[in-house]
């Protein structure tokens, strides 16, 4: 699985992503950004799993499997803006806002926010087809359900 969907990844212009791939590709954007301050803690791992079992159903088992499997790929995957354009365009715009949702929750995960994660907070959302304003309503989103609102 993992290799397959490395070769669509790497295809100048990459065929939309099944359901499947398309989980695994935001398990690994979200694996990415985590890694982007060479910093990836417990706590990231931690709200990167809680967040694929919520989002797709997953046991926590499942999830940390998902999320294996995603750091595996991100250590191997194209440029992110490749990267990006892929899930864009493998995933319904509301999919994608809630992506940017969960990134924002990984980032503020450890209570930490980092040159490398803004910068990839800034880039992430534009190739993704997400607005700043859509971007900052989902990190007040995650703010606000970290601090125990949501």
């Amino acid at each position: 699985m993992i290799r397959s969907l490395l070769r669509k990844l790497s295809q100048p212009d990459p065929n939309p992503l099944g359901e499947d791939d398309a989980r695994l590709a935001i398990a690994a954007l979200l694996v990415r950004l985590a890694r982007s301050d060479h910093a990836y803690g417990a706590s990231e791992v931690a709200e990167i799993t809680r967040i694929l079992s919520h989002r797709y159903g997953l046991t926590p088992d499942s999830a940390a499997e998902l999320r294996q499997k995603a750091e595996q790929l991100e250590a191997e995957a194209p440029d992110t803006v490749r990267f990006t354009n892929a899930v864009k365009d493998g995933v319904p715009l509301d999919d994608r806002i809630a992506v940017i949702e969960a990134a924002w929750s990984v980032v503020l995960a450890d209570g930490v926010r980092t040159a490398e994660e803004d910068a990839l907070m800034r880039m992430i959302p534009r190739f993704l087809g997400i607005t700043d304003l859509q971007s900052n309503t989902a990190r007040q989103r995650a703010l606000q359900a970290i601090n125990g609102g949501g």
